[in-house]
């Protein structure tokens, strides 16, 4: 899994995704308690609406960021947003009403849209090996889960001497050590489509979303994050109402209930790399939603909080097998010049699942009770689940047949693939401008 460090950009840029995911996590914390300070037995409920518009932040923006900002150059795009995004972090210590984090949460969030994307599709242009850019992925998904465990555990050590606020400082230098380890990098220079491809700007914005649910696979990929985020939003905006709450602990055990999510993340994507070498990411990915979906059923069991930790362990588990595979998914349903538009897309539309799944966390709480709400999402999951393996087709053939009505005979497009026949050629299939629709056969 530690090829990709050999390559200096890469290690460069991981190590700044690291650096910024660390403070980013212990705001994550700091944030469920200045809400518990703010709001009470109500955390749940302010918690789930600021992340509510962080996710709106997301969706809106960046397709959008996407088909404006993809001619500038990239290292000047992602550090003046790292330093913009450690600006907004470090006013969150000053807040004093609800209404005020929701403001920082959303513009703060506007710049994450366009620095993730950008970022993940750079990563795709410094390893264009699909073994090294798996264990890319891999290593990838393990900064994140590591950061789902020691974030949080760094957060309850720090708390034991600071108080929540200086969490918020502390991602604000994160942010700034991040954007500085980008100005090292020699960053490539994005691929550009073909002159004869419409380079309009809403051409740009919206080529993504279309492209992508245009493929039957990344609909699937789709439906299974709607159940990654009904898993996800049920762990990150309740733990604090369950365990300070439910069971009466303190900030620390909030810490580690969450890194109790991480440390399940993470053992899943330590195990996926050699795992997807011999078993299809499909089995996978069902599986890992299958195994989200049945966990939180038995979240109605939670009676303690060692129950609770042996429940958000399991849940982290088939998180992150759901989710780390999807930028294969991505790389092969997408032409090098039409990556970032893919990863944009899915962003947004990943975060759009994420935008219903937030609010309702923390809403029906108060209505329905905890309980009840476990059942719902564990519904939510199992729905979304159901979905993928109707979408995406269990034979998933890369190569298809199929056909050019209209394409004149000396276009050098015939050229790609092989087995012409009239109309007709095979090569490996991807949406772009002379492949709107997907083939019957596919």
């Amino acid at each position: 899994m530690i090829a990709p460090l050999k390559n200096a950009t890469y290690r460069h840029l991981f190590s700044a995704q690291i650096i910024a995911l660390l403070g980013t996590g212990m705001t994550t914390v700091a944030l469920a308690l200045l809400a518990f300070e703010l709001a009470g037995d109500r955390a749940g409920t302010v918690l789930g609406t600021a992340l509510a518009l962080k996710m709106t932040a997301y969706v809106i923006a960046a397709p959008v960021f996407n088909g404006l900002a993809s001619s500038l150059p990239r290292k000047t795009v992602l550090v003046t947003l790292d330093i913009i995004r450690a600006l907004f972090v470090i006013s969150l210590p000053f807040v004093s009403e609800v209404w005020q984090i929701y403001i920082i949460i959303f513009l703060m969030q506007l710049c994450s849209a366009g620095f993730t994307p950008m970022f993940q599709a750079t990563i795709l242009d410094i390893l264009p090996d699909e073994k090294e850019y798996t264990q890319a992925l891999s290593l990838s998904r393990l900064a994140y889960d590591l950061e789902s465990l020691i974030s949080p555990t760094l957060a309850a050590v720090a708390l034991i001497f600071v108080s929540f606020d200086t969490l918020f400082a502390l991602n604000a230098v994160a942010f700034l050590i991040s954007g500085a380890l980008v100005v090292t990098a020699i960053l490539p220079k994005s691929e550009k489509g073909k002159k004869e491809e419409p380079d309009s700007t809403w051409h740009k914005i919206s080529f993504g979303i279309r492209a992508y649910l245009a493929t039957p696979r990344l609909r699937g990929l789709l439906a299974l994050s709607f159940a990654v985020s009904s898993a996800g939003a049920l762990v990150i905006v309740n733990t604090v109402v369950l365990v300070q709450v439910q069971f009466g602990m303190g900030e620390r055990a909030v810490a580690l209930a969450l890194a109790a999510f991480g440390f399940g993340a993470m053992v899943a994507a330590l195990v996926l790399p050699r795992l997807l070498e011999h078993i299809a990411d499909r089995p996978v990915m069902l599986t890992g939603s299958i195994l989200m979906a049945t966990t939180l059923a038995s979240g109605i069991l939670i009676n303690s909080y060692p129950a609770l930790l042996t429940l958000w362990f399991l849940i982290g588990l088939g998180y992150s097998a759901t989710q780390t595979p999807s930028g294969l998914l991505l790389r092969r349903s997408s032409k090098p010049e039409h990556r970032p538009a893919f990863f944009a897309a899915h962003f947004a539309l990943s975060h759009g699942c994420w935008l219903i799944s937030y609010p309702l966390a923390g809403w029906l709480v108060p209505a329905i009770g905890l309980y009840s709400t476990f059942v719902v999402f564990a519904v939510l999951a199992a729905i979304g689940t159901s979905v993928a393996t109707l979408l995406w087709p269990s034979v998933d053939k890369e190569k298809m047949v199929h056909s050019h009505d209209g394409l004149n005979e000396d276009d050098p497009h015939w050229e790609e693939g092989s087995h012409r026949s009239g109309n007709k050629h095979i090569h490996t299939f991807q949406i772009d401008h002379l492949h709107q629709r997907w083939p019957s056969n596919g």
